[in-house]
């Protein structure tokens, strides 16, 4: 029974974020002043993904390091750049251009690793390039987006950087610890983990869409716009460079398309509460729930068509084995 609902409450998260931000755009003043602890929410996130990572999830830092730059470089590439030339485009407000900027920067999502094991890609990659991404995200994210959004919003690199170590760093290093210190007993649980993630990110995002209440409507449609922009570039580039470029194999490059389209969005929502204009808030409140939306059914489509492009992929390196 108990499997069950936590199933349920993980598996319909889009759906549950949607009726939540709708409760907390109708009832703002009864949600908003949960938005005094939404670094404590992000932190829980963080702390359940640290009990999820091992030191093999690193191997292929070593093993394969070619596969792995191909999910860190372009995460950190693309993104920020994607983002900051939609807001140009789209002639963004400066605080909402900034937020979908700073998605971008953000690392990968934790839901990307669930999408490549369900699109029957290659999952070991895609919890390597995770991890390497949330490792590296303390020092690039602030850098980039300063950088990028320096000129559209005040930045204070600094204090990104320390809401960064307090809400990502110290409760993934927690986690890590907590793992290796009591193995056994966080085995027994670590089914459980996604939901108490689910549950945290469920309240950075109607806390977001609370405190933006009263403006959100004037800017929904053009910031769903550069959203659903900003993910589909992310996923068609992030998978046809590795592809294309990086002559990766078809579940190479499936992981490497959800590691580089699907960001850490809660991260980004409570960065912008924490450090910058709440209106901020508001991409990556809409990017956390639309990139699971495209990431499922892409995941589901790759699913379908796995048996054959294998097949493809196993028919390729006969025939160059022969060749050589």
């Amino acid at each position: 029974m108990i499997r069950k609902i936590c199933k349920i409450i993980t598996g319909y998260f889009p759906v549950w974020v949607v009726i939540g931000s709708v409760l907390s755009f109708i009832f703002p003043t009864h949600v908003k002043p949960l938005s005094a602890y939404t670094a404590y929410y992000l932190g829980t996130v963080m702390f359940c993904m640290g009990l999820t990572m091992t030191t093999n999830d690193f191997k292929l830092v070593f093993s394969r390091p070619l596969d792995v730059l191909w999910g860190v470089v372009p995460r950190y590439l693309i993104m920020p750049f994607v983002a900051f030339a939609i807001s140009k485009l789209l002639h963004l407000p400066a605080p909402i251009a900034a937020g979908l900027i700073l998605v971008g920067c953000c690392p990968s999502a934790v839901a990307s690793n669930l999408m490549t094991f369900l699109s029957k890609g290659d999952e070991a990659l895609s919890i390597t390039v995770s991890s390497v991404n949330t490792v590296l995200a303390p020092i690039l994210t602030p850098a980039i987006f300063l950088m990028l959004a320096g000129s559209m919003v005040k930045v204070n690199a600094a204090s990104m950087l320390l809401s960064i170590v307090k809400s990502v760093v110290v409760p993934v290093c927690l986690g890590v610890l907590l793992r290796r210190i009591a193995d056994k007993p966080v085995q027994k649980v670590v089914e459980f983990v996604p939901v108490a993630s689910t549950i945290a990110l469920m309240f950075i995002i109607t806390t977001g869409v609370a405190v933006n209440a009263e403006n959100l409507a004037s800017v929904a449609f053009m910031a769903f716009l550069a959203v659903a922009l900003h993910n589909a570039t992310g996923l068609f580039l992030g998978y046809n460079a590795a592809r294309r470029l990086g002559k990766l194999s078809k579940r190479k490059s499936k992981a490497i398309a959800f590691e580089i389209g699907m960001e850490n969005s809660g991260l980004a929502v409570t960065l912008a509460l924490m450090n910058l204009n709440p209106l901020a808030a508001i991409p990556g409140a809409i990017f956390s729930a639309w990139h699971n939306v495209t990431g499922s059914a892409l995941a589901t489509y790759w699913s379908n068509r796995a048996e054959k492009d294998d097949a493809v992929d196993s028919a390729k390196i006969k025939a160059e084995s022969l060749e050589n």
